[in-house]
C-alpha cells in the first residue's frame, strides 16, 4: 500500500511538472498573444499586465516545489489552489460572463471551455488524492489537512470572484483604457458598388437606406436594405441662389432634409413627392445639425460673443424659434477645438449625443437639450491635446497636430457606437493598420460594453457605419456591405428582435 503511494504521489508530481512546464513555456514563447488573451477575458480584462506575468511565475514556482522531495506538499498544496481557481475562472466564464471567448490555446488549445472545465476539475482531484496520500505518509491528522485544503479552496476562489467582479467595474465603468473585443460579432453577409468613395449615410427606414455625396449634392441615393435596388432621385429646391460651401442630406420618417449650415437655410420635402421647399432661412448660421423630427432640428453654433462653440435647439414652430444652451459644451482651452465633436439623435429613446472629438467624454441630452448625462469613453485623454492660436482677424487655428480620440458615431437605442482613433492596451499596432475599431457605450448609465473590428476592404478603411436591429452597414471606400450580427451578440446591437440571425 505504501509503495503504491509513494508511486501515485510521484505521478501526480511528474504530471504537474510537466504540466506546469509546458504551460508556463508556451506562454512565454508567445506571450505578447497570451497577454492580449488575458485583455479580453470577460474576468481579468483589467488585470491583464499583472495576472500574465502572475501566472507564469507561480506556475514556475509550484514545478520548483514538486520538485524538491522535502517541499514536495507544498507543492501539491499550491497546484491544487491554481487548479482551482484556473476551474473557478471556467465555471465563471461559463455562467455569468457576457460572452464567452475564444479558448486561450496553450497544451488544451484544441479543447472548448466546457472540456477544459472537465479537465480542470479532475486536475483539481488529482492534486486532493495526492494531498490525502501524502500526509497520510507523514501521519498528519485528517483534521488538520482537511481544513488547510478546505481554507485552500475558499481562498481561490473567492480570488477569482473578486478578479472577476473588481474588474467587470473597471471595464464597464472605470476602464483604464483596457478593450474588450466582442468575439466574433458580426459576418460579412453582401456588397454593392457605388459611384465613388465619398457617400455618406444620411437615414433608413425599414426598407430602404438613404445616402448622400458631396460630389452630388441634390442628389438623394436610396437603396432596399437587401441591396438589390438602388435608385437615384435629384433634388430640386424652390430657391438656390445660394454660394453652399456643403450640402448635406438628411432623413427621418417621411421627410428628407438639404441643409448647409454656412448659408442659414434649411429645404424639407417629401419622399413620396417631389416637392422641396424652403423651411427656415434666415434664422440661424449652424455648423451641426441633427433632425429630432419635421420641424425642431438639434443645432451647434458658434457664438457671435465668446467666438465659442454652444449647443442649442431650432424649433420652426415656436415664437422664438432658436434657444441656446451655453453650458453644455465645457470649454478647455479655446472653447472651439476643444469643444469640437460629433452631434447626433437618437429616434428610439428621443436622445441627443454630442461625442467630443478630443477628450474622452460624450453628452446625453433629451430632445430639449436637456442635460441627462456626462459619460466618459474608456481612453485616458480627459483634457483634448491641442494647440490653438487667435489670428489678428480673430480667426483661430491649430498651430500644431492634434491628438483625436473619437471619429464618428452612430446610434441604436441606448447604445452609442463611437469610431476610435487611440489603440488601447495590449493591442496589436498591425491590426489597427488592417481594421477600423467600434466602441459601443450605454447611453443610459457609465458603462462600456464592448468593442469590434471592421476589416479594411480592399486596403479601404470604413468612412461610417449604420446599426439597424436587423443589420450593421458599413461604407468602406466605394463599396457599401452589409453585415449580420451573430446571435449570441444581438443584446449588444439592438433594444427589439432582430431577424436574419446567425446560429452559433
Amino acid at each position: 500500500m505504501k509503495n503504491f503511494q509513494s508511486i501515485f504521489i510521484k505521478a501526480v508530481s511528474y504530471f504537474f511538472i510537466v504540466l506546469f512546464i509546458y504551460a508556463s513555456v508556451s506562454k512565454l514563447l508567445d506571450f505578447e498573444n497570451f497577454q492580449v488573451q488575458i485583455a479580453q477575458s470577460p474576468l481579468l480584462s483589467s488585470y491583464a499586465a499583472f495576472i500574465s506575468y502572475l501566472v507564469i511565475i507561480v506556475e514556475l514556482i509550484i514545478v520548483l516545489l514538486l520538485s524538491i522531495p522535502r517541499i514536495k506538499k507544498i507543492g501539491l498544496y499550491a497546484s491544487m489552489a491554481l487548479m482551482v481557481a484556473f476551474t473557478i475562472y471556467i465555471y465563471l466564464i461559463l455562467n455569468f460572463s457576457d460572452f464567452v471567448p475564444c479558448s486561450c490555446g496553450g497544451i488544451l488549445e484544441k479543447l472548448g471551455w466546457t472540456e477544459h472545465l472537465v479537465f480542470n476539475m479532475v486536475c483539481v482531484v488529482l492534486t486532493l488524492i495526492g494531498i490525502i496520500l501524502q500526509e497520510n505518509n507523514d501521519s498528519t491528522r485528517m483534521f488538520s489537512y482537511g481544513i488547510r485544503v478546505i481554507v485552500i479552496i475558499l481562498v481561490s476562489s473567492f480570488s477569482v470572484i473578486y478578479l472577476y467582479y473588481s474588474s467587470e467595474y473597471m471595464i464597464k465603468s472605470d476602464n483604464n483604457f483596457t478593450r474588450r473585443y466582442l468575439t466574433h460579432p458580426l459576418i460579412e453577409d453582401k456588397t454593392i458598388d457605388l459611384a465613388n468613395e465619398h457617400f455618406y449615410f444620411a437615414g433608413s427606414n425599414d426598407k430602404r437606406l438613404f445616402l448622400g455625396s458631396p460630389l452630388a449634392p441634390l442628389t438623394l441615393t436610396s437603396i432596399t436594405t437587401d441591396l438589390t435596388n438602388l435608385e437615384n432621385r435629384p433634388i430640386k429646391p424652390d430657391h438656390t441662389a445660394y454660394t453652399f460651401h456643403n450640402l448635406r442630406l438628411g432623413v427621418k420618417g417621411s421627410n428628407f432634409f438639404l441643409y448647409d449650415g454656412s448659408v442659414p437655410i434649411i429645404y424639407r420635402g417629401e419622399l413620396s413627392s417631389d416637392k422641396v421647399s424652403t423651411v427656415s432661412f434666415n434664422d440661424v448660421f449652424f455648423n451641426q445639425f441633427a433632425i429630432i423630427d419635421s420641424s425642431r432640428f438639434a443645432i451647434r453654433i458658434r457664438s457671435g460673443k465668446t467666438g465659442e462653440y454652444e449647443l442649442g435647439i431650432l424649433d420652426l414652430k415656436a415664437k422664438s424659434k432658436v434657444t441656446v444652451l451655453p453650458s453644455l459644451l465645457e470649454k478647455q482651452i479655446d472653447g472651439v477645438f476643444d469643444s469640437d465633436g460629433q452631434l447626433m439623435v437618437d429616434y428610439k429613446t428621443k436622445s441627443i449625443i454630442y461625442m467630443y472629438a478630443y477628450r474622452n467624454q460624450f453628452l446625453v441630452m433629451d430632445d430639449y437639450l436637456k442635460l441627462k448625462n456626462r459619460m466618459k469613453t474608456i481612453d485616458t485623454v480627459s483634457k483634448a491635446r491641442i494647440t490653438a492660436h487667435k489670428l489678428s482677424d480673430g480667426r483661430t487655428k491649430m498651430s500644431s497636430p492634434p491628438l483625436k480620440v473619437n471619429s464618428k458615431i452612430t446610434t441604436n437605442g441606448l447604445l452609442v457606437f463611437n469610431q476610435s482613433n487611440l489603440m488601447g492596451k495590449h493591442e496589436s499596432r498591425e491590426h489597427w493598420k488592417n481594421a477600423t475599431v467600434f466602441d459601443i457605450y450605454k447611453t443610459n448609465k457609465q458603462e462600456y460594453v464592448g468593442s469590434f473590428y471592421i476589416d479594411h476592404f480592399n486596403n479601404k478603411p470604413v468612412s461610417q457605419i449604420l446599426v439597424t436591429d436587423h443589420y450593421l452597414y458599413a461604407i468602406t471606400g466605394s463599396k457599401l456591405l452589409r453585415y449580420q450580427y451573430r446571435k449570441s451578440d444581438t443584446k449588444y446591437f439592438k433594444t427589439g428582435e432582430a431577424e436574419n440571425l446567425i446560429q452559433e
